[in-house]
């Protein structure tokens, strides 16, 4: 693996400044981007530690944290490891901060993070990739869909409420998506039923996206997070190399 180096960074927004951390390799050379969609429980050790994997690999990685609104990350103290009994009071208290995160949010925010990465030295000119996780895959998805000529590929993994019956459901926006998509759901997941986790690929497919929806056998939601009890290291490991995959292939044809 390359050397890396990780900094916190300033991402300016149409409604402020977004905090976010930023890893690289250390040749201090451009590098493919990735944004780094965090999951409901925000830029921290672990995340940095996924961002630190990615860059140890070729790219350029922003985590940003996409809740700034509510304060720079972590907006709250977490016990490490997260555990079952912690997770409770957790939610209640992050919940309302993402039901604030509306969609238009969302897509404004991108925009501002996506101008970040492409006036950055270290990242090449052209297309970036995307990965979320949790919540973050439905805001790689919504990216994607909004910024179809910006974004070359996107993966989610464990993601929520995906394909809802809502009128913005993230699924939506398949038909703007020229990305090649990527994502692992876990099987063990109620927050991605199984029809959810269909109407998702019939979406994408009668959209022509090129894609690949795996579902993950025993994996729980979260599966790919190290500092919670849903971690499963056989299944994070299938998702890096499913992710790893997916990059290689973009920037290699790009």
């Amino acid at each position: 693996m390359t050397a890396v180096q990780g900094t916190t960074v300033e991402i300016p927004t149409p409604d402020g400044t977004a905090d976010a951390y930023l890893a690289h390799p250390s040749d201090g050379s451009p590098h493919p981007a990735v944004l780094l969609y965090m999951d409901v429980f925000g830029v921290r050790p672990h995340l940095k530690r996924m961002a630190d994997r990615l860059a140890g690999a070729g790219y350029t990685v922003l985590v940003p944290n996409v809740f700034y609104r509510h304060g720079r990350a972590p907006l709250v103290e977490l016990p490490d490891p997260i555990d079952p009994k912690s997770r409770p009071e957790i939610f209640a208290r992050l919940a309302p901060v993402m039901q604030a995160l509306t969609p238009e949010l969302v897509v404004r925010d991108a925009g501002a993070y996506l101008d970040w990465l492409d006036a950055s030295p270290l990242t090449v000119s052209g297309p970036v990739a995307l990965t979320g996780y949790c919540m973050g895959a439905g805001l790689a998805l919504r990216t994607a869909g909004h910024y179809p000529g910006r974004v070359a590929a996107a993966a989610g993994f464990h993601g929520a409420n995906l394909a809802t019956d809502a009128p913005d459901s993230p699924h939506l926006s398949a038909d703007r998506i020229t990305a090649e998509l990527y994502f692992g759901h876990a099987d063990q997941d109620a927050s991605l039923p199984p029809e959810q986790i269909q109407r998702l690929e019939d979406a994408l497919t009668a959209a022509g996206v090129r894609h690949r929806c795996e579902v993950y056998t025993g994996a729980h939601h979260g599966y790919t997070q190290a500092d919670t009890a849903a971690y499963d290291h056989e299944a994070a490991e299938r998702h890096w190399a499913a992710l790893l995959d997916l990059l290689g292939r973009t920037f290699r044809s790009a």
